[in-house]
């Protein structure tokens, strides 16, 4: 709960350039002689540009970046005028919903400008912005973007020196069954309702509940996750009003602390997002009742009309995934878990073929794909899981297959460490262990797709006879052996799931 590994320090870094990529970008609004809600733009800005800018390569993170203000001035003109007119603000803002959410289908670039779009019709309602501060507005989110990008790409280029995260690719669906195409009517029905119920409860602070349901559906593709999210955010949003009423309060808007644990708030936010949506709203619940502060507003009710509108955005959406176009929890983790015992025979595959003989193979980058795709497992498997889902025998299938999805995750490693080995020599019962892993592939998920690498047999490089039992190869065939019992015991919960859904 409170403690995670980060290998290399990455989050550390990261969580480190943006409390300084954001401070220079508020530094420079600073400095021009900007308004305080232009430097409040401005951090914004550059918060999210660091924080959903997420290309696979350098050059498509800053390509994205420079993207931004295409989509964030429209929609900043467009919020800022609209005020006087709120029916066509509001159904102005869904268009943004909708279409900001079926840009996810581009990628991690439609993902993210996608999201500043919404954000940044958002932060307008949010400091009540007018047209006539629109050019402070402007020029305090292009120096943002600026400053940021010259610590990200420039100053402490940490992508530039590691490899770039495997994403796994979200299983495929057509028509209204895609998932962006789902979820973009979905969160825009959670949205209106969250316009709707927001407006009851206050006609000034609405905006809360309307960003609680578009953030609930990022990153999700289930009934169960989204009810989750929804579950973590308002656990989040409690325990940060709490800190709200014992810190943001009596600070009253002091300038200088209330800096220095904005700059805490933002460390946090970017530490545990990867980790936990509650701890990361509880640093996003925090930092904005310090912004209040800062504009002159806070108080100890508006901390608790936030909670509200937090309930009222976050009902809008369990309501949205329950009757628009539903998706299991079973439906999407049955297919992320077939994608990932996929992975484990073409890691398995492309291991054997190296230690045939074929120099090509090699089965590091699918045993990161295979990482990548059982923490994509563990997120969907995560409201069977959670403590507080009532039903025990689901609960314990689920814990079953991560457990047993682990130890596979576990043994490829371990042949991927052997097939690196240089001296590691072929040994002909590697065929016959990875036909055996093939088969049990095939008993759990059907016949291997044709993306699949071959198995050692008839691979290039093969070697008809034997060399004699090397230490390598017998490494290798305890690691197929280990797989073999990991995928037959994977079988019994699998199916049993399947029993109990049908």
């Amino acid at each position: 709960m409170f403690m995670a590994p980060d290998p290399g320090l990455a989050r550390l870094r990261i969580s480190l350039r943006a409390v300084v990529g954001i401070g220079l970008a508020v530094a420079a609004s600073e400095l021009a002689g900007l308004s305080l809600p232009a430097s409040i733009t401005g951090g914004l800005a550059a918060l999210l540009a660091l924080f959903t800018v997420g290309d696979p390569t350098v050059r498509g993170q800053a390509v994205t970046t420079a993207l931004l203000p295409v989509v964030g001035f429209p929609v900043l003109a467009l919020a800022a005028t609209l005020h006087s007119v709120p029916t066509v603000r509001d159904a102005i803002w869904l268009a943004v919903i909708f279409c900001g959410v079926y840009a996810r289908r581009w990628g991690p670039r439609g993902h993210a400008l996608g999201i500043f779009a919404f954000m940044t019709f958002f932060i307008t309602q949010f400091l009540h912005a007018v047209p006539g501060q629109l050019p402070q507005l402007y020029a305090a989110m292009a120096m943002a973007l600026a400053a940021s990008s010259v610590v990200r790409f420039g100053v402490w280029c940490i992508e530039r020196r590691t490899p770039p995260p495997v994403t796994p690719a979200a299983p495929a669906g057509g028509g209204l069954s895609r998932p962006t195409t789902r979820q973009a009517f979905q969160a825009t029905a959670a949205c209106a309702f969250a316009i709707a119920a927001g407006q009851v409860l206050s006609h000034e602070r609405w905006y809360w509940a309307v960003g609680t349901a578009w953030w609930i559906f990022v990153n999700t593709s289930s009934r169960g996750e989204t009810l989750v999210r929804g579950f973590r955010r308002v656990v989040g949003t409690v325990t940060g009003i709490v800190a709200g009423l014992l810190i943001a309060v009596p600070l009253d808007g002091a300038p200088a602390p209330t800096a220095a644990i904005v700059a805490v708030c933002v460390w946090g936010i970017f530490y545990t997002a990867a980790l936990s949506y509650s701890w990361m709203m509880f640093f996003v619940t925090v930092m904005a009742g310090l912004l209040y502060g800062l504009l002159g507003v806070l108080h100890p009710g508006l901390l608790g009309l936030r909670l509200a509108e937090t309930a009222a955005g976050a009902l809008g959406a369990a309501l949205a995934v329950a009757l628009i176009l539903p998706v299991t929890t079973h439906t999407v983790t049955d297919r992320w878990v077939g994608q990932a015992v996929r992975a484990v025979h073409e890691c398995t595959a492309a291991a054997a073929r190296r230690l045939a003989g074929d120099r090509d193979a090699d089965p590091a980058p699918r045993a990161a794909e295979l990482e990548a795709m059982l923490g994509r497992v563990r997120f969907a498997l995560a409201p069977l899981v959670h403590p507080l889902n009532p039903m025990r025998a689901r609960k314990t299938r689920a814990r079953q297959v991560l457990a047993l999805l682990d130890d596979c995750a576990r043994e490829t490693r371990g042949l991927a460490a052997v097939a690196a080995d240089p001296d590691a020599s072929y040994d002909a019962r590697l065929t016959a262990a990875c036909g055996r892993v093939e088969a049990a592939v095939e008993v759990l998920v059907g016949a291997v797709p044709e993306r699949a690498v071959t198995t050692a047999e008839g691979a290039p490089g093969h070697h008809s006879a034997a060399r004699g039992h090397h230490p390598g190869a017998e490494q290798a065939l305890a690691h197929l052996h280990g797989l073999e019992r990991a995928l037959a015991a994977l079988a019994t919960p699998l199916r049993a799931s399947s029993a109990a859904s049908a």
